[in-house]
């Protein structure tokens, strides 16, 4: 970070502070209140940090506003359509694009640690049948670090780089056996004659009694539900994995807490939120009388999927997501689904109201991501464990990042205290 030539003047009980403004490459300019309490004895106040920057990143960029969404500068439209999971996991490590060569080297090398050790078995058989699959994946994840001790060394430049792919390229495995896990049946071992996203789906889908052929348009659609959830920023897990890595936590730990964070549905649970919206128009005939609810200030009813808490113009992602929940269905058909029916219909009455449009009300990532996967089968309890399956590479990458980073110290939000002041203790007989 450069020495900043602009600032901007605070005055604080009559006295007068010149504090440095620094402009990013793109977004707001950012006031450096670093020496502000040394220099004035105050803090800043901002419940959720919605208007602070903890950290300098040149990994992604979100501008609401427009509709942008960029890793490492690439258009998420242009990543999603013209690219694939794996080459956007480089990207987003490395900070570019990567050639054929070592593309090939990174995909061999991912390929070849999705594999788990066998113990970590027995670590699955440990949780009650009816576990839900993101505590297993908090639990595992986490555990992580009791399996592989040559990769826990976040000061070694080396086994940060064994970890990241460790985590990216197990963490398919972890959720798919999580799934099998919790419907009870055999786990199913990965294959490195499969791309990722196949071998996702055929450790979710197949079965010792008969194998299951991996369709590439379902293929596709995953792969795509990987790529626009593997990073979005400073969010509340991606925050929540940099401030447990300032510690010097190990970096399964710190993804487990990610995991952990995401599990909220404030956060994680959007698409799985959308399909028991769906459940509970419970059929097309209904729609209207919900679409009124919503344009209802007194009801308390949303229409989840609708609008985004950033993007207040489009969802970049919704775009590509929309084509693959398209030609899923066009594949899998919609008779037999009556949430499926509800969605489509919902969407088309939704896109031609004048509120909806006027209101920038349009369907969102989640709203298409969770039409997707309940037509390949997965159940809503799945949603989230497969978004931090995707979310898995943007945690990793804003890890190393971070570690890296020289101006790196461990985290420590302030607070504005209103309990009580110093008072004397009172002995129990004369309370």
């Amino acid at each position: 970070m450069t020495e900043s030539q602009k600032t901007a003047t605070l005055t604080v009980h009559g006295e007068s502070y010149d504090l440095p403004v620094f402009s990013p490459t793109a977004g707001p300019d950012v006031i450096d209140i670093r020496k502000l309490y040394g220099q004035a004895g105050v803090f800043t106040y901002d419940p959720g940090f919605t208007s602070t920057a903890s950290c300098d990143s040149t990994i992604t960029f979100i501008d609401g506003d427009k509709g942008e969404l960029l890793h490492r500068g690439y258009p998420i439209e242009q990543i999603a359509s013209k690219s694939h999971f794996l080459e956007l996991s480089y990207l987003l490590l490395y900070g570019e694009l990567p050639s054929a060569r070592d593309l090939e080297n990174f995909e061999t090398t991912i390929t070849r640690h999705t594999m788990l050790h066998e113990q970590m078995q027995y670590f699955y058989r440990g949780f009650r049948r009816d576990a839900h699959p993101m505590a297993i994946m908090v639990g595992v994840v986490g555990a992580m670090s009791a399996f592989y001790h040559d990769s826990t060394d976040v000061a070694d430049p080396r086994q940060r780089e064994i970890a990241s792919h460790r985590l990216i390229a197990k963490m398919p495995t972890i959720a798919a056996w999580a799934y099998k896990y919790h419907i009870g049946q055999p786990f199913v071992y990965p294959r490195n004659d499969l791309d990722y996203a196949s071998n996702f789906l055929r450790m979710c889908f197949a079965v010792p009694a008969e194998d299951y052929e991996v369709n590439p348009i379902l293929a596709r659609a995953m792969d795509r539900i990987f790529m626009l959830q593997a990073d979005h920023e400073q969010n509340a897990s991606t925050s929540t994995v940099r401030l447990a890595s300032s510690s010097g936590a190990n970096p399964f730990a710190c993804i487990a807490a990610g995991i952990a964070c995401l599990w909220g549905p404030a956060h994680g649970g959007a698409n799985q939120a959308c399909l028991e919206m769906l459940e509970e128009i419970g059929s097309v005939d209904r729609i209207p009388e919900f679409i009124e609810r919503a344009k209802d200030k007194d009801d308390p009813f949303r229409l989840m999927g609708f609008g985004h808490r950033v993007y207040k113009n489009f969802d970049p992602r919704a775009t590509v997501m929309k084509q693959s929940a398209d030609e899923v269905l066009d594949l899998l058909g919609i008779e037999d689904n009556p949430k499926l029916q509800v969605a489509k219909a919902l969407e088309k009455q939704a896109l031609e109201d004048p509120y909806f449009i006027e209101k920038k009300l349009f369907p969102n990532v989640d709203f298409y991501s969770g039409i997707v996967m309940e037509a390949m089968g997965f159940p809503t309890s799945m949603f989230t464990p497969i978004f931090a399956l995707s979310r898995t590479v943007g945690w990793v990458s804003q890890w190393k990042e971070m570690i890296a980073d020289p101006q790196n110290k461990i985290g420590r939000p302030r607070q504005l205290y209103l309990g009580a002041t110093s008072r004397d203790y009172v002995d129990i007989e004369n309370r």
